[in-house]
């Protein structure tokens, strides 16, 4: 290993961007108003980062929406480099002839408000200077739409020709289709649900208390400590759990089996090969994301149900006037088929395509070349 190896550094207190730090590809919109929250009051001074591949054309027909999930950033795609700790996340999707092809349309991706790559979150200064830390409230999917109206308007985008999003990403694009219908002409939601389970409510459960229960917590306030003293095991944790949940049991006996660790004795303190597998996602998310953030956003994503206050899912779903297609991944023991199968029933002019994939729910962002196809179709139509 590289002393530049997230493994062997000491992590900071926060993986979040900081101001002052270089932007690297991000934009900001700072929001002229506060943005009224769903659970009571309001958010003021927000600044969302994204990024935009592309140009709007005369008409502005040709916007494309991508809503990252739960770990993700506006930099959908392009390399690592000052700034952006991290290569795309869907970096075979978006450029110039790949399926979301710049030449052709404007492809705008947002890091969501209570992220911690650019966008206001609790790593970020509030209005008193200080960090929002414990402070920073409860945001719903339905409160993300509300920032991201302000950032269509200031783009001059009136319709999206698209709105996409996995996991997270599609919890946010359906309340954009529910929400604002009008301004939604074609919709792509993978991977995703109507609402939060009890299952996924209780996978998330685990992922928080680590959080919480790390000497380093602090309530939510430990952004200004030094570099070790922050909740990075907590965080570490969390990732740990999240991630068996984003892949299959399968594909985890294939890959690493009863196998050790290279060099590792099991029966003599050493490591079996998918716990090291584990330890290393852990390492670099710590290095690269802030735990009050995903604490918050893991709230997002139980808080998530398209019906509420609109009398239920099939009302809710009976909302949404774009062009759809759900799409599910075979082996997603997180948010199963059968999740997107209620949403392509209910969604007018709807259509279920269903992934083969060994890969559990991270599939749809590691089968990007079917992902391709179904968005090339989409966009076709």
């Amino acid at each position: 290993m590289t002393t530049t190896d997230p493994e062997t550094l000491l992590p900071p207190a926060t993986g979040a961007w900081r101001e002052g730090a270089d932007p690297g590809r991000r934009r900001f919109l700072d929001l002229p108003a506060a943005v009224p929250l769903e659970a009571g009051g309001e958010l003021p001074d927000v600044r969302l980062a994204y990024e935009t591949w592309g140009e709007l054309d005369a008409a502005g027909s040709n916007a494309v929406l991508v809503l990252h999930a739960l770990t993700g950033d506006a930099h959908v795609t392009g390399p690592a480099g000052p700034g952006q700790p991290t290569a795309g996340w869907w970096d075979g999707l978006i450029g110039p002839g790949r399926p979301l092809d710049t030449d052709r349309w404007f492809v705008v991706a947002p890091n969501v408000i209570g992220g911690c790559q650019g966008t206001t979150g609790p790593a970020s200064r509030a209005p008193d200077g200080r960090p929002w830390g414990s402070r920073f409230p409860l945001v719903t999917a339905r409160d993300t739409v509300r920032s991201e109206v302000a950032l269509a308007d200031a783009l001059g985008v009136g319709t999206w020709a698209m709105v996409v999003g996995g996991s997270m990403g599609g919890m946010r694009a359906l309340e954009w289709a529910a929400t604002e219908p009008e301004r939604v002409a074609r919709l792509m939601l993978l991977a995703s649900p109507a609402a939060a389970s009890a299952d996924q409510i209780g996978w998330a459960a685990p992922q928080l208390a680590a959080i919480r229960a790390d000497q380093g917590w602090h309530g939510g306030d430990y952004h200004d400590l030094p570099p070790g003293a922050g909740p990075h095991e907590g965080l570490g944790v969390a990732r740990r759990i999240a991630h068996l949940s984003y892949r299959s049991g399968d594909e985890l006996a294939t890959r690493f089996g009863r196998d050790p660790q290279t060099g590792e004795d099991p029966f003599h303190g050493g490591r079996y090969a998918v716990e090291s597998y584990l330890d290393h996602h852990a390492a670099k998310l710590v290095h690269r994301f802030d735990a009050g953030s995903y604490v918050r956003l893991t709230e997002l994503m139980n808080a998530h149900d398209v019906g509420r206050g609109r009398g239920g899912t099939a009302e809710a779903l009976a909302r949404v006037t774009a062009r759809t297609t759900v799409v599910g991944i075979s082996s997603d023991r997180l948010y199963p088929v059968s999740q997107q199968e209620e949403l392509a029933a209910g969604i007018p002019d709807a259509r279920l395509r269903v992934i083969e994939s060994p890969y559990g729910h991270d599939g749809f962002l590691i089968e990007s070349e079917a992902v391709g196809t179904l968005v090339e179709d989409l966009l076709s139509g």
